[in-house]
């Protein structure tokens, strides 16, 4: 990745893969599969993020994943504002 842009766009599409392929079944403790790799695996491209800014975004990204519906538009603004889109 070669910007931050680039790096919370990467973010996005993982967070969006992983709300089409989650199971309301699999638990965040489940072996294997579960929610809280699939989290982590959203996070990878961001993995330097400021540490205060870590948790939130993990929040929103796991309420992405289990409810897109309801919380998207908290994780857009979320990453807007972390990584606004450059000037035009």
């Amino acid at each position: 990745m070669t910007n931050l842009q680039e790096q919370f766009d990467d973010l996005l599409s993982r967070t969006v893969l992983a709300a089409l392929f989650y199971c309301p079944e699999i638990t965040v403790d489940d072996d294997g599969h579960n929610l809280r790799n699939d989290v982590a695996y959203c996070l990878e491209p961001v993995a330097a993020i400021a540490h205060e800014n870590a948790g939130r975004l993990r929040i929103a990204v796991g309420r992405v994943i289990t409810n897109p519906t309801a919380h998207r538009l908290e994780l857009l603004a979320f990453v807007i504002e972390l990584a606004p889109p450059p000037a035009v």
